[in-house]
């Protein structure tokens, strides 16, 4: 094609001695969100690829129309690669400057039959590729890269609502590549800056790191909502400050796979280690805010961040040094991590607001079946300086978690068993058994003082 015919005269700009700049225009693109630019990002890609790095640039507030499907292959429709970034030496950028990749309508997601391309539905589990259609792996993928990498101010929109949906794949739901940013295996530090991906099939960003690089990665401002199956899934990796973000909406288009999360934790091959959270927010997914509850998974913290579930929990936070501090839940958590024999490892929730609040919630629901903490098992998982503001919630479930300088308020009449070992000063409004509970520093109960001491049961 005419793009890379003319790759070899492309007119780079040299910015400084190791930086080139390429825009898909070099390429044929378009830009005008009419023509099909998925050859022209390919044909950039290969440029990039051969110069071993460079900085990509984008046509300030463009719409690239991408997504290209071939009949057969791997897949019953396989499709090409748009922006690739594989196996890179040098520092890398790409610029988005407010620019859009918009998926192609009408491209096949699902599983369709190979002569009539009529939507298939099979059995599941489903496991035959044979009738599989992808409208892209991921807008933009980033591999195995040495150097920096830095993706900044770009919407990657999947247009998931004007694709042709077929039949379910794999275990269950939608299990198809189509994911807006995907990073795997890079060594060196990952900057996302002020991207949003929304509406793809899959995922809006997948992560699978290096757990054995030293180089930490930052991402700012990543928002990924209406994804179907995840807003993020991490797989893999060490060292990923995430700041300011936002994985909402998960499953509430068209279509939803499970987890459904906001953000999945989730260890696969290799170790997940080191995450931080900053200013993030988790909302309205169709499965948790957080899920953390598979694999090699540990050591993340979470700082002012929001949690809203509607429909189902905020937060299941399954793994060990989980820590969240100022942070607030609307709606139930589920399943903090326990442990028996060494304290450290258990979920701490400092300074800490749990709620069943609908206002609190963008559509004015809250997922408040029972208790606003259930926990099946507590040994060791801290609340300090918490508050519990309840309405038909229950207060905690809990055996032997630990309470300090709460304070909690339940209206709904069920008893809570909110049980454990009660330090500092504790102030609970409300219908709480505390059998089996240890009172070390003061309690006010309905404004009663309750003397310290074991409260029945097993000595602690």
């Amino acid at each position: 094609m005419a793009a890379c015919a003319a790759a070899a005269a492309l007119p780079t700009r040299l910015l400084s001695q190791d930086e080139f700049v390429l825009r898909p225009e070099d390429f044929g693109a378009k830009g005008d969100g009419a023509t099909n630019d998925t050859r022209a990002f390919a044909a950039l890609s290969r440029v990039l690829q051969r110069r071993g790095g460079g900085t990509v640039s984008l046509g300030r507030g463009r719409t690239y129309l991408i997504g290209e499907q071939t009949e057969g292959g791997p897949l019953a429709w396989t499709p090409s690669p748009i922006l690739e970034l594989r196996g890179l030496t040098k520092p890398t950028r790409v610029l988005g400057n407010g620019a859009r990749l918009l998926c192609q309508p009408r491209l096949r997601f699902g599983t369709f039959d190979r002569q009539t391309g009529l939507p298939t539905h099979r059995k599941m589990p489903n496991l035959q590729v044979g009738e599989v259609a992808s409208p892209y792996n991921a807008m933009i993928w980033v591999s195995d890269c040495l150097a920096p990498v830095a993706i900044e101010h770009v919407e990657l929109d999947g247009n998931l609502e004007r694709l042709l949906i077929g039949g379910q794949h794999g275990d269950t739901g939608w299990q198809i590549p189509g994911t807006g940013l995907l990073l795997a295996g890079n060594r060196g530090p990952e900057i996302v800056r002020n991207v949003f991906s929304h509406h793809h099939g899959q995922d809006g960003a997948i992560i699978i790191g290096d757990p054995d690089r030293t180089d930490r990665s930052r991402l700012s401002k990543l928002v990924a909502r209406y994804n179907a199956r995840q807003g993020l899934s991490l797989t893999a990796g060490r060292g990923y400050d995430f700041e300011d973000c936002e994985f909402s909406h998960t499953g509430r288009s068209i279509i939803s796979s499970a987890p459904g999360a906001g953000v999945d934790i989730e260890a696969e091959d290799k170790p997940i280690r080191d995450l931080t959270f900053t200013r993030c927010r988790f909302v309205d997914n169709v499965g948790a805010g957080l899920v953390a509850d598979s694999g090699d998974s540990q050591d993340a913290r979470f700082t002012d961040c929001t949690f809203v579930g509607t429909t189902t929990w905020s937060a299941w936070p399954l793994k060990p040094y989980f820590r969240f501090n100022g942070c607030t839940f609307v709606g139930a958590v589920v399943h903090p991590f326990p442990d028996k024999q060494d304290s450290a490892r258990a979920t701490k929730f400092i300074d800490c607001r749990f709620t069943d609040d609908t206002t609190l919630s963008p559509t004015g629901k809250v997922y408040q079946a029972g208790p606003i903490v259930n926990m099946a098992e507590s040994d060791n998982v801290l609340f300090d300086r918490c508050s519990f503001n309840v309405w038909k919630a229950a207060l905690p479930w809990s055996w032997k978690a630990i309470y300090r300088d709460c304070t909690m308020t339940q209206r709904s009449s069920v008893t809570s068993m909110t049980k454990g070992k009660f330090l500092g000063r504790t102030v609970i409004n409300g219908s709480v058994d505390l059998y089996g509970s240890l009172v070390i520093g003061s309690m006010i109960l309905n404004g009663q003082v309750v003397p310290p001491g074991l409260k029945g049961g097993p000595a602690w």
